[in-house]
C-alpha cells in the first residue's frame, strides 16, 4: 500500500527527520533513506524485504513508525503555515512569537499558543472589553503599581451607557478578561493538562433511572481509578456504558491542587490585585479552564484506549491469519444445523468447489445422512473433514467421528473450525462473485473447507471486524481501526507470499504494489489466458507498470513455471545474482535449489551484493518458497464435553485460544460458550499483559474453575495446571500449543547469517 503520493509530499527539514529517528531510537541515517523511498511510492513490505541496505536492515515495524512520524510532522507543518498565516493576518505575528511556533513539535502546543489569536464566539470577556474594561484587566493581570490604585482605576472607568455603574461591576469585568487570558495561557494550560494526567481520578457511577438488566456495567456503578493508570478495556467498557445510558463519568482532582498550580504560573507580587487575580483564577479554572482540559483529556484517553484496543486486535489478528494451514489437499466442509440440517460442500486441492449435499443426522435420517456422506467422501476422494463450531457443532462431530470409525476411514481426519464471519462472507459481494449461483448456507460450507486449508487465503475475504478476535472493537475509532487491520492483513500476505494461479483477486489485493483493480486484472487475465508461465507474464497485465512489478513480484510465486526461482522468494531483480551463483559452483539453478548443500563451496567474495541481500538469497535458496507458518496440529476437545452444562469445576480440557485481551484470553471447549482464562489465571509469574504468553489459535490445556449455565459464564485456569520452576517460573508453557512464536528482524538476520556460515562451512543441515 502506497504512503503518500509523491506529488504531495513536502521534505521534511533535517531537525525533524533527526527528531524522528530520536523518537523511534533508529539510525538517523535508516531514517533519511526510508522517507524518500516510501514518497516515491515504495511499499513498506518491500523496503523491510528487499531493500535492506538501503534502510539499514529495518524491519517493517520501523518503517511504517517512520511512515507514521512522517504523515504525523508533515501534518504538523502545514497546521503550523495555517496558524501563522491567521496570526500574520491578525497583524499580531511577532518574530519571538514565530519563533515559538517554529520550533514547537507537539499539537497541543501548538494549539495551546495559537488559542488566543483564534475567532471567539461572543463571552463574557468579549462583553468586559466592549465596556471599556480592559485597562482595568492590564493592572490586574500585570501586578505592575503604577499611577493608580485599583479602587482608583476602577472608579475611572464607570459608563452607564456601557452597563457600568459600580466599581464592582468593573472589577468583575475585569476580572472575566483576566480569567480568559489566564484560560489562553501555554504555560497555565501545559501544567493544568499534565496535574490532570497524573493526579485526575476517573469517577464513575450508575445513572439514575438508568436500566442495566443483566448488570454488564456492575463494576463500574460507583468506580474509581487513576486517569494515568486506567487499563483500555476499563476506559473503553466505562465509556460504553456512557454511551448506553447506563454510566456517567468525569475526571475529579482535588481543587485546591490546581489552583495552587495556577497560581504558581500566574501570580508574580502581591498588591492591590491579589485577591481579585485569585477570583479570576477560581473563575478560570471551575468556569473555562477545568471544562475545556476534561473535554482534551477524555479525547486522549479515548485515543490512547483505541490505540490499546486496536493493538490487542492486531496482534490478535495476525496469528488467527498466520493459522498453520493444513495445506493442499480435499477438504468436506460442514456448516453445521439442527432441524435445518447439515450443509455440505467439497473443495479439491486448491480450493475450487466439487459438489455440495444436505444431510439431516440429528432429525431422525442417519441412514439416509451416512449414505450422502459417503458417496461425497468416496466422489471426491476427500482428505479432511472442517466442521463448523457453531450451533449443533458437538453433534455434528459426533455423528462423523462415529462414521469414520464405522467404515474404517482412518485416512481421513476431522476438524471444528471457528466459523466465525462465515455467515458475512457467504453474505457479501465476494462470494457472490465467486458463486453467484449458489445458496449462502453452501457459500459458508466452502468457506469453512476453505479455511482448513489455508485460513489467509479465506479469511482476507472476511472483513476482519466480524472474525470476532477484537476487544470492544465497535467503540474505538473506526477509520483508524480500519486502516491497522488491513496493515496487519498486508503483512501477513507478503510474509507468507502468494501463488499467482490460485490466488483470487481479494489476496492480490494484499499484495505490496497491487491495488484491487490491478488484482482484478491479475484474475481476468489468467481467466483468458490460462494460468502464468512466469513472474514475467505480469507486465502483460493491464496496469502492471515496472512500479508495479519491481514492488509485487518477490511476493508472488509460479509453481512449476519456465523459471525455477519463480517459485521462491527470490526477486527478479536478483536473477543475474542467483545465475551467478551457480555458474561459480558449476551447477545449474534449479539444481542448487534440488541440492542446497552445493552452497557450501561458495565463496562470496566478490559477489556484487550487499551482506543482508545475498543473507537472504542463500538462505531461501536452502529452503525455497518455505511456508513461515508453523505446522498443522489440530485441538482434540473432550468427547464427554458437549454442551454448556457438561462443564464442570475441576476439569481438565483441552481448547484453542480464540480472543487474546488486556484482561485475559477466551478459550473455545466446544461448547458454543467461550470459557475466559482471567489474566491472573495464565502464569505463576508476574505477566503485564496475556499476549506474552498465549497467541489466537494457539492450543492449551485448562483446568475448569466455575462454570454458570445460566450465566453463560466459564471461568478457567491455565497455572493451575503449571508445576512451578526454580525462580517460581513455569517450566513450560502450556499445552501442546502451536508455537508462535515470530522472531524479530534483528534476530532473524543473525539466524540467516548463521545458517549461510554453516552452509559454506559444510555443517549440518539440521544444525
Amino acid at each position: 500500500m502506497m504512503v503518500r503520493d509523491m506529488a504531495e509530499a513536502t521534505p521534511l527539514p533535517p531537525h525533524l527527520v533527526s527528531h524522528i529517528a530520536q523518537i523511534l531510537n533508529l539510525p538517523a541515517s535508516g531514517v533519511r533513506s526510508v522517507i524518500p523511498l516510501l514518497d516515491d511510492g515504495a511499499t513498506v513490505p518491500f523496503l523491510a524485504r528487499y531493500r535492506k541496505e538501503a534502510t539499514g536492515n529495518l524491519n517493517e515495524v520501523q518503517i511504517r513508525g517512520i511512515a507514521e512520524q512522517t504523515t504525523f510532522f508533515r501534518d504538523l507543518l502545514e497546521r503550523k503555515s495555517t496558524v501563522l498565516n491567521s496570526i500574520t493576518e491578525q497583524g499580531k505575528l511577532s518574530d519571538e512569537l514565530k519563533a515559538r511556533i517554529e520550533a514547537i513539535l507537539d499539537r497541543s502546543e501548538l494549539e495551546d499558543l495559537y488559542l488566543p489569536y483564534k475567532p471567539k464566539r461572543r463571552t463574557k470577556a468579549t462583553i468586559a472589553r466592549e465596556r471599556g474594561l480592559e485597562p482595568l484587566a492590564d493592572y490586574i493581570y500585570a501586578q505592575a503599581p503604577g499611577a493608580w490604585d485599583i479602587a482608583t482605576l476602577a472608579q475611572s472607568l464607570l459608563d452607564p451607557a456601557k452597563g457600568v455603574t459600580t466599581p464592582e461591576e468593573a472589577l468583575e469585568g475585569a476580572r472575566h478578561i483576566v480569567a480568559e487570558r489566564i484560560s489562553e495561557d501555554p504555560e497555565v494550560r501545559k501544567e493544568a493538562r499534565l496535574l490532570l494526567f497524573q493526579e485526575g481520578i476517573i469517577f464513575s457511577r450508575k445513572a439514575m433511572d438508568a436500566k442495566d438488566e443483566q448488570e454488564k456495567f456492575k463494576m463500574y456503578y460507583e468506580y474509581r481509578e487513576p486517569v494515568k493508570t486506567i487499563p483500555s478495556h476499563r476506559m473503553l467498557a466505562i465509556r460504553r456504558g456512557e454511551s448506553e445510558a447506563v454510566l456517567y463519568w468525569l475526571i475529579e482532582l482535588e481543587e485546591d491542587r490546581v489552583l495552587e498550580r495556577i497560581r504558581s504560573c500566574v501570580m508574580r507580587r502581591a498588591g492591590d490585585w491579589t485577591d481579585h487575580l485569585n477570583l479570576a483564577i477560581e473563575d478560570c479554572w471551575k468556569r473555562l479552564l477545568n471544562a475545556s482540559l476534561q473535554g482534551e483529556i477524555r479525547l486522549e484517553l479515548k485515543r490512547r484506549s483505541d490505540l490499546a484496543a486496536i493493538e490487542t486486535f492486531q496482534q490478535n489478528l495476525e496469528h488467527l491469519l498466520l493459522s498453520a494451514p493444513a495445506g493442499p489437499i480435499s477438504v468436506l466442509g460442514i456448516d453445521p444445523g439442527l432441524r435445518t440440517g447439515c450443509k455440505l460442500a467439497v473443495v479439491d486441492e486448491t480450493g475450487k468447489f466439487l459438489g455440495d449435499e444436505v444431510i439431516y443426522p440429528h432429525t431422525g435420517r442417519t441412514t439416509e445422512a451416512n449414505h450422502k456422506l459417503a458417496a461425497l467422501l468416496a466422489k471426491y476422494q476427500v482428505r479432511a473433514i472442517a466442521i463448523g463450531n457453531g450451533t449443533a457443532s458437538r453433534e455434528t462431530d459426533a455423528f462423523v467421528r462415529e462414521f469414520l470409525q464405522t467404515h474404517g476411514l482412518t485416512h481421513i481426519f476431522r476438524v471444528t473450525v471457528s466459523e466465525a464471519g462465515a455467515s458475512v462472507y457467504s453474505a457479501s459481494e465476494v462470494a457472490r462473485q465467486e458463486f453467484p449461483n449458489l445458496d449462502l448456507t453452501v457459500r459458508g460450507a466452502i468457506s469453512i473447507a476453505r479455511r482448513l486449508q489455508d485460513p489467509l487465503s479465506e479469511l482476507v475475504k472476511v472483513d476482519p471486524k466480524s472474525i470476532g478476535v477484537g476487544q470492544y472493537q465497535h467503540d474505538v475509532d473506526q477509520r483508524q481501526l480500519q486502516q491497522s487491520l488491513e496493515t496487519i492483513i498486508e503483512s501477513c500476505v507478503n510474509r507468507v507470499g502468494v501463488d499467482l494461479n490460485t490466488a483470487s483477486w481479494t489476496l492480490l489485493r494484499y499484495v505490496a504494489g497491487i491495488s484491487q483493480r490491478i488484482a482484478l486484472n491479475i484474475v481476468s487475465y489468467r481467466d483468458a489466458n490460462g494460468l502464468f508461465r512466469s513472474r514475467a507474464q505480469l507486465h502483460q497485465v493491464s496496469g502492471v507498470g515496472p512500479k508495479t512489478f519491481e514492488q509485487a513480484a518477490g511476493f508472488l510465486r509460479v509453481r512449476d513455471g519456465d523459471h525455477p526461482l519463480d517459485n521462491t522468494a527470490v526477486h527478479p531483480e536478483s536473477y543475474d545474482l542467483v545465475e551467478r551463483i551457480a555458474r561459480s559452483l558449476g551447477q545449474p539453478v534449479q539444481e542448487l535449489i534440488r541440492q542446497p548443500q552445493l552452497l557450501a563451496n561458495l565463496d562470496p567474495a566478490g559477489l556484487p551484493a550487499g551482506s543482508f541481500t545475498l543473507q537472504d538469497i542463500l538462505s531461501e535458496l536452502t529452503k525455497p518458497s518455505r511456508d513461515p507458518r508453523d505446522r498443522f496440529v489440530a485441538p482434540a476437545f473432550s468427547d464427554s464435553v458437549r454442551e454448556l452444562t457438561d462443564v464442570q469445576p475441576g476439569m481438565v480440557l483441552e481448547g484453542v485460544v480464540t480472543n487474546v485481551t488486556k484482561f485475559g484470553a477466551f478459550v473455545d471447549l466446544g461448547v458454543h460458550q467461550d470459557g475466559l482464562v482471567h489474566i491472573s489465571e495464565i502464569a505463576n509469574h508476574f505477566i503485564k499483559e496475556p499476549a506474552e504468553v498465549l497467541k489466537a489459535g494457539q492450543i492449551v490445556k485448562v483446568k475448569v474453575l466455575s462454570a454458570d449455565a445460566k450465566t453463560r459464564r466459564i471461568a478457567l485456569s491455565i497455572k493451575a495446571l503449571q508445576a512451578p520452576a526454580a525462580g517460581g517460573k513455569p517450566a513450560s508453557r502450556p499445552g501442546k500449543a502451536r508455537r508462535f512464536s515470530p522472531v524479530a528482524p534483528t534476530s532473524m538476520s543473525e539466524k540467516l547469517a548463521l545458517l549461510s556460515a554453516k552452509w559454506r562451512t559444510g555443517e549440518s543441515r539440521s544444525a
